[in-house]
């Protein structure tokens, strides 16, 4: 359903050449996601991965940034939404001599992802009489590339780097300039009319020039494609909606090639306009790929969950339980700063990421728990990954009692409570898997009486009885708003768990919205995932109508796009913060809804 943007009406506004992050809708294909503005340009587009270097990158460099523009030549308003059941999206533009609509894909085909990138975008004349400019500037990667154009026989293709592409228009379409920079012209439709404009591109690799009549039929094999994988989902919960949209968004960062999740589709949006907390989220962590496992799994999604489950597994085998990947299962290089404005002046921009040199304890929790839900749900676990879950659930017996980084990866190691009962959930769930015969039950008994002293420890150390809650590690009064999931982990007192909701709920809740942990508000904006992880803990806790109102005032604030979240908001503006879309937030969305539905967990 199309919806003004922004939903007060207007015009659609840049700040210093930025949109608002909530002003994007995300679009893909299963390799690579594009993110289009509400004023017709695509201002982020990774090509041809999902994790390859940008060949549209003015999201984080106003002036210099690529783009691939198609925006009316008269002020204008806009309706943005997706088609239903798809990720192909639609724009509405009206300005004072007519109306036109702007449909985009990223194209796949009849038998699944093509083997090239194609972006097509349609314009179909509704009413009246619409001129629109178009303008493709092509990225630099930072300048560390320069593009240019090559012409033979067949056409003229554009370079960058090793990435070759054609630019593609129907016959209605005025190509005005043209030079290694950028490629820029214009189209007029009328009622009825429609023209398309599209990239295809590939890397380092022969490249097929299809007749532009089949690049627009497939924009809508694309969405057919899009309609057929939703209508298979198994959801029959509430606020279907919502689950539905949050679906396409995490299928949109399950990276086909391989089988990883991402974390985001982009890199270095900030947590805090102007803040440095700008961090590369293209990466595949192991706590958010087994939260999207078990997304995936809820809503009958077979196949993406095996996958994903799949590829977790065989990487954690070749590289040990590290944090994150590459979404080629390799090890994340360090961080690096690329020399960019940064979004909305919000700098270093980076690329890699600092937490692959981290040691969390919570990646024993979540790859027992998808495990878990995995074999819940009637599958069986082969030999090798049993041999290897057991190997895991030894390393987390013999190591629970030292520090780490935390769910948050915060640079000080300390006995962080959630990771400690992330230890348990562990090996809580290895002694039901060793039980059920799904694990070799060799270690089972030394697993349960670790699992026992972790539980004693965590209620001797990590209880405060002046805030009647757990607090974020022994010898602090601060409250960590992830320690909602021990809910879902079923463990410990429910009482104390309660106890520990109502105190973040108090001192971390802002509006809707809730902050990760105790003093953070003065660096970053709230984090989405934990309002709805509370949501779902205070369902489970049989708060029913709390957790519904919850969850109905942050769906409420969080409706200022076509669906496509953030990892945060701004508790007093609303406004979008952080990487998108960000699978932690949709997912927790889902657990949540289907949670308040009453479905098992």
């Amino acid at each position: 359903m199309l919806k003004p943007f922004p939903r007060q009406g207007g015009p659609v506004a840049r700040m210093d050449g930025h949109l608002p992050i909530e002003a994007y809708a995300a679009i893909g294909e299963g390799r690579s996601v594009a993110l289009s503005g509400a004023d017709g340009s695509i201002d982020w587009w990774c090509c041809p991965n999902l994790d390859s270097p940008p060949l549209f990158d003015r999201l984080l460099s106003p002036e210099g940034g690529g783009y691939f523009a198609i925006t009316p030549d008269a002020p204008f308003t806009a309706e943005i939404g997706y088609r239903a059941g798809s990720n192909v999206h639609e724009t509405v533009f009206t300005t004072d001599t007519g109306r036109a609509r702007l449909v985009e894909s990223l194209n796949s085909g009849p038998a699944g992802r093509l083997p090239w990138a194609e972006l097509a975008r349609r314009v179909e004349g509704i009413e009246g009489r619409v001129t629109f400019r178009v303008a493709l500037v092509f990225g630099t990667r930072g300048d560390t590339a320069a593009p240019y154009l090559s012409a033979n026989s067949n056409g003229t293709a554009f370079h960058v780097a090793g990435l070759m592409g054609l630019f593609r228009t129907s016959e209605g379409v005025r190509i005005e300039d043209e030079n290694d920079h950028a490629i820029s012209g214009h189209l007029t439709v009328e009622a009825g009319q429609r023209e398309l404009v599209a990239i295809v591109a590939a890397e380092n690799e022969p490249l097929v020039v299809a007749p532009i009549a089949e690049i627009d039929g497939r924009i809508d094999v694309s969405c057919g494609e899009w309609r057929d994988w939703t209508e298979r989902l198994a959801y029959r919960g509430r606020y279907a909606e919502q689950v539905e949209r949050s679906a396409l968004a995490l299928k949109l960062l399950l990276y086909s090639p391989t089988g990883a999740i991402a974390a985001a589709a982009t890199s270095s949006l900030p947590e805090g306009i102007g803040g440095s907390k700008n961090y590369d989220y293209r990466y595949a962590w192991i706590r958010d790929a087994g939260y999207v496992i078990k997304a995936f799994l809820r809503l009958g999604a077979q196949a993406e969950a095996n996958a994903a489950l799949g590829w977790l597994m065989r990487h954690i085998g070749e590289h040990g339980a590290q944090v994150l990947y590459t979404l080629a299962g390799g090890r994340v290089p360090p961080e690096q700063e690329i020399d960019l404005p940064g979004y909305r002046g919000s700098r270093p921009v980076r690329t890699g990421n600092a937490a692959t040199g981290q040691h969390q304890h919570g990646i024993y929790g979540d790859i027992f728990e998808t495990a878990a839900r995995f074999v819940a749900e009637g599958n069986m676990l082969d030999p090798r990954t049993g041999a290897l879950l057991a190997e895991l659930a030894d390393q987390c017996a013999e190591s629970w009692k030292l520090k780490d980084a935390g769910i948050w990866e915060l640079p000080q190691a300390e006995h962080y409570t959630g990771s400690k009962i992330s230890c348990w959930q562990a090996l809580a769930r290895a002694v039901e898997l060793a039980d059920g015969g799904h694990l070799p039950g060799a270690c089972r008994d030394r697993w349960a009486r670790s699992r026992d002293r972790v539980a004693d420890w965590i209620d001797a150390h990590c209880w405060s009885e002046a805030k009647q809650a757990y607090v974020m590690y022994p010898g602090t009064e601060k409250l960590d708003a992830s320690l909602t999931l021990a809910v879902r982990f079923r463990f410990g007192n429910p009482e104390r768990l309660a106890g520990t909701c109502r105190a973040i709920d108090r001192e971390l809740g802002r509006g809707p919205y809730h902050y990760r942990y105790t003093g953070v508000d003065a660096e970053e904006g709230c984090f989405l995932a934990c309002t709805f992880w509370l949501v779902e803990a205070r369902a489970l806790l049989g708060q029913q109508e709390e957790a519904q109102a919850a969850f109905e005032a942050v769906v409420a604030a969080l409706d200022r796009n076509s669906g496509t979240y953030a990892e945060m908001a701004d508790p007093v503006s609303g406004t979008y913060l952080g990487n998108l879309p960000q699978g932690l937030t949709h997912l927790a969305l889902i657990q949540a809804a289907a949670t308040l539905s009453g479905m098992d967990l």
